[in-house]
């Protein structure tokens, strides 16, 4: 039968899988073809979110060694936005990474939904969760039970400024490479001058 112009010919040695093995072969099962890999992320590259992007984590001290000072990080936000800011860094933080048991936050005025969410199951059952230590922790910037973490994020949404004063070195205490505050730069710079 000739062939009509329109029809493209098919030659049987044009690659790719068939859909009825010739008779006496098996089936061959197409497999994927490798394509390009996508280039890492390097520091500095504009990212799909707005906000810092933490940096990498930083070697752990040896046994022993002196314990560097934490970083510090601040993210401008009103007292009102700070709260949300916190929720952006720590999404940022697991984005790049980091294990959910090593962030925590603390608020220096109302709590975290999360925090009063869990503390209406009773003390016992929340401090539970810190001592676990497998996710995120958020608590009250005075809460003393609160252990260190590689991670501290502290959102100042409230609080007197000698609340704030008191918060902001306890936390640099707990944070062990990097510590986040989100609130008022000129309040926040004011305070850290002033006492950390």
């Amino acid at each position: 039968m000739p062939l009509i112009p329109e029809e493209p010919q098919i030659h049987e040695s044009v690659p790719g899988p068939r859909a009825v093995p010739a008779a006496g072969r098996p089936a061959m099962t197409p497999r994927p073809v490798p394509g390009p890999r996508p280039a890492p992320a390097r520091s500095g590259d504009p990212g799909p979110r707005s906000g810092p992007v933490p940096g990498p984590r930083p070697p752990r001290p040896a046994a022993g060694a002196p314990a560097a000072t934490a970083q510090v990080q601040l993210i401008p936000a009103p007292a009102e936005g700070a709260l949300g800011a916190a929720d952006e860094a720590v999404d940022l933080l697991l984005d790049a990474g980091r294990a959910p048991g090593e962030v925590l936050v603390l608020t220096t005025g109302d709590p975290h939904p999360w925090a009063a969410h869990e503390l209406s199951f009773g003390e016992a059952s929340y401090w539970a969760q810190h001592d676990a230590g497998d996710d995120v922790f958020y608590a009250a910037a005075d809460a003393e039970r609160a252990a260190s973490r590689p991670v501290v994020v502290v959102a100042v949404n409230g609080g007197s400024d000698a609340e704030v004063a008191r918060a902001l070195p306890a936390a640099m205490a707990r944070a062990g490479a990097l510590l986040i505050v989100c609130g008022d730069p000129k309040r926040v710079n004011a305070l850290l001058s002033a006492g950390v």
